[in-house]
């Protein structure tokens, strides 16, 4: 299910592309914005909420190329896709790493072929994201943003670098959906190893943050670091 996003201050153009993405990618999910400073503040409350950005560049205030820039700067990880009246900006869209170009008036042919395009990425992209499902939503966060998860009775508790999710689930099943690049340090705490700063004898450190680490993990732990070391030499 795509979950997609446009950006545009002129109502009938949401509509028109809203009505043209249901038809071609029945199920998706859309979300409409009349201005640029509007997504910017809903992308900050919700972040890895929207997987691909129809993102219109002649707006009011703020243009949408200073809007991609924004959302970069955040390190929302989400595809853009430009819409434009004129060919003038293609290429500024590569310091945004922009997904596509759409010219108005919009063609449906082109239009479903940016949908492929966008389906492929997202797939590629699947095995550096952590799906997130709890009562507020879908969420697909990067792996490389998990801080540390850790588990409370039924839930499990997932610490972002800018969001926390909860969720109903096993550690367990968490850590073998994450795979390498993280380390369970004791019964109830899962942490990427790449975010571990120190390690002393009964807890690892996060920054400031102490986690515990059990007397059972402990050697694990010290082998998954050393290892991480070496592949980052």
């Amino acid at each position: 299910m795509l979950r997609i996003g446009i950006c545009d201050d002129a109502a009938a153009a949401r509509l028109a592309l809203h009505s043209a993405l249901e038809r071609l990618s029945p199920g998706c999910v859309c979300y409409e914005f009349s201005s640029g400073e509007g997504l910017l503040s809903w992308l900050a409350k919700h972040p890895n909420t929207i997987d691909l950005l129809f993102l219109d560049i002649e707006m009011g205030q703020m243009s949408g190329m200073d809007v991609a820039r924004a959302i970069r700067a955040q390190n929302q990880r989400l595809h853009i896709v430009f819409l434009t009246g004129y060919a003038d900006y293609v290429f500024d869209g590569y310091a945004v790493r922009a997904l596509d170009y759409l010219l108005k008036p919009l063609s449906l042919d082109k239009l479903s072929s940016v949908l492929e395009r966008a389906a492929l990425e997202l797939k590629n992209d699947a095995h550096e994201t952590f799906s997130v499902h709890n009562t507020d939503g879908l969420f697909r966060v990067p792996k490389r943003d998990i801080l540390y998860c850790y588990s409370d009775r039924r839930q499990v508790h997932l610490i972002a670098r800018t969001a926390e999710y909860t969720f109903y689930d096993k550690l367990d099943q968490v850590e073998a959906a994450l795979g390498a690049g993280f380390v369970r340090i004791h019964q109830r705490y899962l942490v990427r190893i790449s975010a571990i700063d120190r390690i002393e004898d009964s807890a690892v450190f996060l920054g400031n943050l102490r986690l515990p680490i059990s007397r059972a993990n402990r050697a694990a732990v010290m082998a998954a670091c050393a290892r991480g070391m070496l592949e980052d030499f």
